[in-house]
């Protein structure tokens, strides 16, 4: 968008048809991400029980959709910047179609328990690739359409339809495969993305900016710290992804679809309420605040006597980790140009993207010699080496 404007006329952002453009944007990165969503309790349950394998697969084959996502957040980041982030948000969506039919094969071919491994770590990997594309292009897209000053609305809406998409998908997962098997996911994990890519097709391109790029090591010593504060801070989230089902389980309660339900649920209405926090008061201060809520959230889930206990924990871990991501990225936003600015935030998406990659298989690592409520228990330490990362952003 152009700055020259007569300071009588209202900018464009301020009009209401760059809100209805992120609207429709979100409702495509809502619908993308249930490719997400739907399998993520469902996964660890067919690896373990109906493949056959241990805990350590389990973390893995959770674990390596974010280890795709983080070695091509580079790739996505310059694709947006260079090339508009039009393309690389369709080029995501496509490849979370792409990954759905993996899963889809995964759950029709009669193969042994190790092939069925093989393809569905295979359609993890295309949906990491995925995911770097649509979220970079978003969050491109949108800062592009209403403007950087309102750039803390679109990492905040953007967080809300995936997180959305994370309490609704859980349930609706589980309950597809306890009802029709993995056959049924993999089916609805094709047929939502097609209609994200449908939506998304109508909406117009914003042009990549002009203009010298920064050389990415020194985006990277402009976002280090909250880099790493939002990695920690994606431990908590990852540990809930990847046990949290078969904790429930282990400890014989019913509800597991309703931990990542509170979860969603409670991350959105923070962003719903709170989403205006970063701008006022400080990123840094508000991300702070969170992660010791999160810490809180994760020490209920690793102490929990009751399923009740373990929701509201699940719940606590949702409001923490809501806001850490918007508030740091509204100071990156600030930091670095706007013909760089995909590739900044492509970077910063990577720290929590290895979060996410490494705290899978670690994870497992430590269920298997301490038992799942352990898994959350460092979770909670994360979070606290957080706070003291992020302790000098405190204010602006």
């Amino acid at each position: 968008m152009s700055s020259l404007h007569v300071a009588s006329n209202p900018p464009p952002a301020a009009s209401p048809r760059p809100d209805r453009v992120l609207f429709v944007l979100c409702a495509a990165v809502f619908l993308s991400y249930l490719t997400i969503s739907l399998p993520l309790p469902v996964i660890p349950i067919h690896v373990r029980n109906a493949l056959g394998f241990g805990d350590f697969l389990v973390g893995l084959t959770i674990g390596i959709q974010f280890l795709a996502t983080v070695l091509t957040r580079g790739y996505a980041g310059r694709l947006a910047d260079q090339s508009g982030a039009k393309r690389s948000m369709l080029q995501g969506i496509g490849s979370c179609i792409a990954a759905g039919a993996t899963y889809l094969l995964a759950a029709l071919l009669p193969v042994s328990p190790a092939a069925g491994l093989a393809i569905l770590i295979a359609g993890r990997l295309i949906l990491g690739f995925g995911e770097s594309q649509l979220m970079v292009g978003m969050l491109a897209w949108g800062i592009g359409t209403l403007g950087q000053a309102r750039a803390g609305k679109v990492l905040a809406w953007t967080g809300m339809a995936m997180y959305a998409s994370l309490a609704v998908g859980a349930p609706v997962g589980l309950g597809l495969y306890h009802a029709f098997g993995f056959v049924a996911v993999g089916g609805a994990t094709v047929l939502l993305p097609v209609i994200a890519l449908l939506l998304a097709s109508g909406v117009a391109a914003v042009a990549p900016h002009g203009g010298a790029r920064q050389p990415f090591q020194h985006i990277l010593g402009q976002i280090w710290r909250p880099g790493l504060g939002v990695a920690l801070q994606g431990v908590g989230f990852a540990a809930i992804g990847a046990f949290v089902s078969l904790d429930f389980t282990a400890h014989g309660w019913s509800s597991a679809g309703l931990a990542l339900s509170c979860f969603g649920a409670a991350f959105v209405g923070m962003r719903l309420l709170c989403s205006h926090l970063p701008d006022r008061l400080g990123g840094g201060l508000v991300a702070l605040v969170s992660l010791g809520i999160e810490a809180v959230g994760q020490l209920l889930l690793g102490s929990a006597p009751t399923p009740g206990v373990a929701l509201l924990g699940a719940a606590v871990t949702g409001l923490g980790c809501s806001m850490v991501f918007p508030s740091l990225g509204i100071e990156i936003v600030k930091k670095v140009p706007p013909q760089s600015r995909a590739t900044a935030l492509g970077g910063f998406s990577a720290f929590q993207d290895i979060a996410y990659a490494v705290t899978g298989p670690v994870s497992g690592l430590v269920a298997g010699s301490f038992g799942y409520p352990s898994v959350f228990i460092v979770g909670a330490l994360a979070a606290l080496l957080g706070m003291a990362t992020i302790f000098p952003m405190r204010r602006r």
